[in-house]
């Protein structure tokens, strides 16, 4: 099992087959996938699918979505981490996309920007991307505000999939700086 980073509360680590039941807990919400098309898992098989895709791109890609789990219970709450995005998205084309989600019961934690935090440095420092890209639905505040928290900028609004969503950016800091 790879561990890709560690937080004070956090171990970020590869997603593993055994995580379907926490992933289909997180994906079957409503509540989880309102500002995400409004379109939740029904059974745990798509979940299962959906790990499996992740775990594919970890091979193809060299990263993939990584497992959130609370060091304090041994607990899966959610996903985080940088995906390599291949298909064109607001005329852009093979960038690293930050994004979590996380179980319900764990929002208002400061989990998201924890975690979303660990996976902009680990974009920066161990993958060296010169930039690293977010979008978010207008609507969803809370999610702009941890994007903006760990250092995205909202730089644009367009039109994903009929909905007004926000381009969010950071560029790597310079080493030149300080």
């Amino acid at each position: 099992m790879k561990i890709f980073a560690e937080t004070e509360r956090l171990l970020l680590r590869e997603l593993l087959p055994t995580d379907a039941p926490g992933m289909y807990a997180l994906d079957s919400d409503p509540a989880v996938h309102r500002y995400l098309g409004n379109n939740p898992v029904q059974t745990i098989e798509q979940s299962q699918e959906t790990i499996a895709f992740i775990r594919k791109q970890y091979t193809e890609n060299g990263i993939g979505r990584w497992a959130v789990i609370q060091k304090a219970t041994n607990e899966f709450i959610g996903w985080v981490g940088l995906k390599l995005v291949r298909e064109p998205i607001n005329n852009h084309v093979d960038f690293y996309d930050v994004g979590y989600r996380f179980i319900r019961q764990h929002w208002g934690q400061g989990f998201a920007t924890e975690a979303a935090q660990a996976s902009v440095t680990y974009g920066f420092e161990v993958l060296e991307a010169p930039m690293l890209y977010a979008i978010a639905d207008m609507q969803n505040v809370a999610s702009r505000a941890v994007l903006a928290k760990v250092g995205l900028r909202h730089v644009a609004v367009f039109d994903y999939e009929g909905v007004p969503t926000a381009w969010l950016e950071a560029r790597r800091p310079s080493l030149n700086e300080g």
